[in-house]
C-alpha cells in the first residue's frame, strides 16, 4: 500500500495530517529552532546538514529559515541564503552549485486542489522545483511549484517565477519574464569577496 509520504513525493493527492508526516514536520521544526537560535556559523552549518537531504561542504545561511520537512531539500556546493528564506518542500527541491539567495526568498512546492470539497478535506499535493548551477536571486523572489530553472539564471528582486526557463537568462517581474540574456556567469562566490568570506575561504 502506498504511504502518504510516497504519495506526497510523487505529486499525488495526500493527507498532510498523516502521523508519519506530522512527526517529520515536528522534527524539522525542532532543528529549525536550533538553527534559528544559533549564532555560530559552524554550528549552523552542521544543523542544516542534518536537516537537508544533502548539501555541499560549504554553505552559509542566515536566520530565520523555514521549511516543511528539510529532508526533501538538496543543495550543491557554495550555497548561500540570506535572512528569512522559506523552502516548503512537500516535493523535492534541488539547487545546484554556487546559488546565492537574497533575503525573503521563497521556494514553494505545495499545491491545493481547486475543488472546494477536496481542499476543505485537507488533501493537498505538490510539484518539485529544480534550480541549476550559479543561480542568483534578488530579495523577495518567489519560485512556484513545478518550476525548473537552468544554469546561470539571475532573478530580479520581487519576481514571481511561475514557469520554467533555460540557461543564461535574467528574469524579472510578476509573472517573471526574460528581460535579457545573461553572459555565462562565473561562479557567484568568486564575483563577491563578501560572499566568499561567508565560507571562510
Amino acid at each position: 500500500m502506498t504511504s502518504e509520504k510516497e504519495k506526497m513525493l510523487a505529486g499525488q493527492l495526500y493527507d498532510a495530517g498523516d502521523a508519519e508526516l506530522t512527526a517529520m514536520r515536528l522534527e524539522a521544526r525542532r532543528k529549525m529552532k536550533l538553527f534559528n537560535n544559533e549564532d555560530d556559523r559552524d554550528k549552523q552549518r552542521e544543523i542544516i546538514k542534518t536537516l537537508f537531504g544533502s548539501t555541499g561542504e560549504k554553505l552559509a545561511m542566515n536566520p530565520r529559515f523555514v521549511c516543511d520537512y528539510g529532508s526533501n531539500i538538496y543543495v550543491g556546493e557554495n550555497f548561500y541564503a540570506n535572512y528569512n528564506c522559506t523552502m516548503l518542500d512537500v516535493c523535492e527541491i534541488h539547487i545546484g552549485d554556487n546559488a546565492m539567495f537574497g533575503p525573503n526568498c521563497q521556494l514553494l512546492t505545495p499545491l491545493h486542489p481547486l475543488d472546494a470539497k477536496e481542499r476543505i478535506s485537507g488533501l493537498e499535493y505538490g510539484a518539485p522545483i529544480t534550480i541549476g548551477d550559479n543561480a542568483w536571486f534578488g530579495g523577495g523572489v518567489t519560485i512556484l511549484p513545478g518550476v525548473t530553472l537552468g544554469d546561470n539564471v539571475v532573478v530580479g528582486a520581487g519576481a514571481v517565477v511561475t514557469k520554467s526557463f533555460g540557461d543564461n537568462v535574467v528574469l524579472a517581474g510578476n509573472p517573471a519574464k526574460i528581460i535579457k540574456n545573461a553572459c555565462l556567469i562565473r561562479k557567484i562566490h568568486s564575483l563577491s569577496p563578501v560572499f566568499s568570506g561567508l565560507f571562510f575561504e
